[in-house]
Parts: C-alpha cells; structure tokens; sequence
C-alpha cells in the first residue's frame, strides 16, 4: 500500500519539475522566472526523497534503476542550481 502512495507522491513531483520549468520560461518577469525555477528545483528535491523511500522499501528490486533515476534527479537539480545562480 505504501508502495502506491509513494508511487503517486513521485509521479505528482517529477511532474511539477517539468511543469513549472515550462511556465518559467514562459514568464513575464524575472521575479516569476525565479520563483519558478525555484520550485522545480524543490520539486527535483522531493523526487530524489520519494525515490530513495522507494528503492528502500524494495531493496531487492530496481536497484539499478533505482540508482539511474536518483541520479538523474540529482543531475536536473544541479542544473536548475545553476541556472538559479546564473540569473541572480
């Protein structure tokens, strides 16, 4: 049951990452962009948690692509950091 929930809590931030990466670069001004950027990075953050419950509770199974995704996550994160820093 866990399982499932964590599942969805997963899908509901790996696709707020995108989601509002595309509404910031459609923003009308710096502070939207920022705020945007921001979030995805915080939604990138949530990720790698769910992800890391998940490869957890089912330690024998996914573990190499639990470990692919994690990095991945990690990755998008470093990538939204910088473009944080770049456009203050």
């Amino acid at each position: 049951m866990s399982n499932i929930e964590d599942g969805k809590q997963l899908i509901r931030s790996s696709g707020s990452i995108g989601a509002n990466y595309i509404e910031a670069n459609e923003s009308l001004s710096k502070k939207d962009f920022m705020m945007r950027i921001k979030i995805s990075r915080k939604e990138a953050k949530e990720s790698i948690y769910w992800l890391r419950l998940l490869s957890e509770i089912n330690q024998s199974e996914f573990t190499d692509e639990s470990m692919r995704l994690i990095n991945e996550a990690t990755e998008l994160k470093k990538i939204l950091s910088s473009i944080i820093e770049k456009s203050k």
